[in-house]
């Protein structure tokens, strides 16, 4: 029996990262909507957890206001999320959200959490969740955006199991003061507050 590396470590994603593998962009729905619910940024403080190469802390940074710090477990993601910096732009560091030392991280607390396409993927989701609580400022927001099971019209036994199941989405949804959903084809986004 082969043991299959943990989907949640630098193991397991610095060698697609540093194939220069590429995942789903931005849309244009997907900033319309997170300039409906995040409102503009005002230099606070946020933090993108899963940076890959980038392009949601730049968004962030640059369009939106945030001082944005990217977090990825890849190196190579972040050598890439770097590489693509043309000017000031986010802060990036090398760190793994599970089980890394969070006090190297510029701030203390964050009013902003980002988390795009990386929920699904933690293996230990409430520890996960309890760090991104601790991170998270009085009145902060932590926005995740996941793919949902059962929306792809696809028999491919790979991409039907990158959607997240009712019980990760109660799990996720639980315990905030607010929630709030929007839908984007499979994905779902939400907007978090304690």
């Amino acid at each position: 029996m082969t043991a299959t590396a943990s989907t949640a470590t630098p193991a397991y994603w610095e060698p697609l990262w540093h194939s220069r593998r590429r995942y789903r962009p931005l849309c244009q729905a997907e900033k319309q909507l997170m300039a409906e619910h995040l409102g503009p940024g005002e230099d606070r403080p946020a933090l993108d957890i899963g940076s890959g190469d980038g392009g949601l802390a730049r968004h962030l940074h640059h369009e939106l206001g945030y001082r944005t710090t990217g977090i990825d477990c890849s190196p190579s993601a972040i050598t890439l999320a770097t590489a693509q910096d043309t000017g000031p732009g986010p802060t990036w560091q090398c760190l793994d959200i599970a089980t890394d030392d969070l006090t190297t991280l510029p701030d203390p607390a964050y009013a902003l959490i980002t988390c795009r396409l990386v929920y699904r993927w933690m293996d230990d989701k409430p520890g996960f969740l309890s760090r991104v609580r601790r991170l998270l400022a009085p009145g902060g927001t932590f926005w995740v955006v996941t793919e949902i099971a059962g929306r792809r019209t696809t028999t491919d036994p790979n991409l039907l199991g990158l959607g997240i199941q009712p019980a990760d989405a109660e799990l996720l949804t639980a315990g905030w003061s607010v929630v709030r959903t929007a839908d984007l084809d499979v994905l779902r986004c939400y907007a978090l507050r304690p």
